[in-house]
């Protein structure tokens, strides 16, 4: 399976097992639930890939190398090539593979293949330190898994923080100067596209937090 099919069936299929046990608790089906469920779906498996990473950092920066110069030789975009790279499904947990995401992301942001950098320290964090939380509110959206003040409280400090971090990301792309490596429909795509949905989603989380704390209940999602 293309490596860009197999991201978007675990997401869906992680996406769609909040969906369903929501329809099967409370008989019905929200938006905002369903958004929830889409973010802490894919930030799971991002984590998974936060830590291929970190374990697999010296691998990645020989990749890039790979990768440039590959671009070079066949004038393909490293990204669109990854994404469609076959993968054995055996594989589908495999730290190499998913490292080879960095490798073609450092493309457009060398940070990933520099652990001094910001944007390495932070997607490790990511990685190592929200799946619990992540998995822990995905309950709480879907079954009131905790009161809902408590799961107010704790969406607010994981939400404030993926905005602040994502936001702060962004800030230090464009202070390094990083955009005048690569072209606007790259800034556009690669850059811009997947971390706006990282910030404005989280800002809409922190919503949903305050409405959680300030209500006590989980009117806001719908039940």
């Amino acid at each position: 399976m293309p490596v860009g099919a197999l991201t978007a069936v675990v997401i869906a299929i992680l996406t769609l097992v909040g969906i369903g046990t929501r329809y099967y608790v409370h008989g019905d089906v929200n938006a905002i639930h369903g958004l929830f469920s889409l973010f802490f779906s894919t930030n799971l498996l991002i984590c998974y890939w936060e830590a291929c990473l970190y374990l697999r950092q010296d691998y990645i920066g020989k990749r890039a190398v790979y990768w440039r110069e590959r671009q070079r030789e066949t004038g393909r975009t490293p990204a669109v090539e990854f994404l469609t790279t076959r993968v054995p499904l055996r594989r589908m947990f495999s730290r190499t593979v998913w490292a080879d995401a960095w490798a073609t992301y450092s493309m457009y942001d060398g940070s990933y293949s520099d652990r001094r950098s910001f944007g390495f320290t932070a997607d490790i964090a990511n990685g190592f330190f929200t799946p619990v939380p992540t998995l822990i509110l995905y309950a709480a959206f879907t079954v009131g898994l905790l009161p809902a003040v408590v799961a107010g409280i704790l969406a607010a400090m994981l939400f404030w923080q993926w905005t602040y971090v994502s936001s702060l990301y962004w800030a230090s792309f464009f202070v390094a100067g990083r955009q005048a490596l690569i072209t606007k429909r790259e800034l556009f795509v690669y850059i811009g596209v997947p971390n706006a949905f990282w910030v404005l989603c989280p800002a809409f989380g922190l919503y949903v937090s305050v409405r959680l704390i300030l209500d006590g209940n989980y009117g806001v999602l719908g039940f």
